[in-house]
């Protein structure tokens, strides 16, 4: 469990690297079209990341924890699945229903500042308990990195708006 888990991240990460490659690529493709590629990458970064974290917080919420180095069984830990759960379905009926870039950066602005400050409790975490798990050392570095990749575009497409 404990690898499938780490496999887990690796998915993550591996599929949010390729729609911050390929949202690029679209971008570029033709000209620069920021609202093209936000389109294409903001359900995916979300789904990859919110989606798959969230269900992995219901199903496997035990070994979950233990491996961030969490408390096991909270009730917050539930949740924050279910917060990240509703993420990923939002981004996904937006995307699907077409429901425009303002639509698209909503969430994603939604989604990212969850995520600074869930960034910022897993480095709190770190130091404060001496609680250096690969999670709790990342998440901010991995933010910082995904919010880097998203600033060009997304201050793109408001200049369009």
């Amino acid at each position: 469990m404990k690898t499938f888990l780490k496999i887990l991240d690796i998915v993550r990460i591996t599929i949010v690297s390729i729609s911050i490659y390929f949202g690029y690529s679209i971008g570029f493709t033709n000209g620069y079209d920021p609202i093209a590629q936000l389109h294409f990458m903001i359900p995916l970064i979300i789904f990859a990341i919110a989606g798959i974290s969230g269900l992995e917080g219901l199903l496997f919420a035990k070994k979950s924890a233990e491996l961030k180095g969490f408390e096991v069984g909270s009730n917050y830990q539930r949740q924050s699945a279910i917060a990240l759960l509703s993420y990923a379905v939002v981004a996904v009926v937006v995307y699907f229903l077409n429901w425009g870039i303002k639509a698209e950066l909503t969430i994603l602005f939604t989604f990212i500042f969850f995520f600074i400050f869930s960034g910022l409790n897993h480095a709190i975490d770190a130091f404060k308990r001496n609680n250096y798990k690969w999670q709790n050392i990342n998440r901010p570095i991995i933010t910082l990195m995904l919010i880097i990749a998203l600033i060009y575009p997304v201050f793109m497409a408001l200049k369009t708006l």
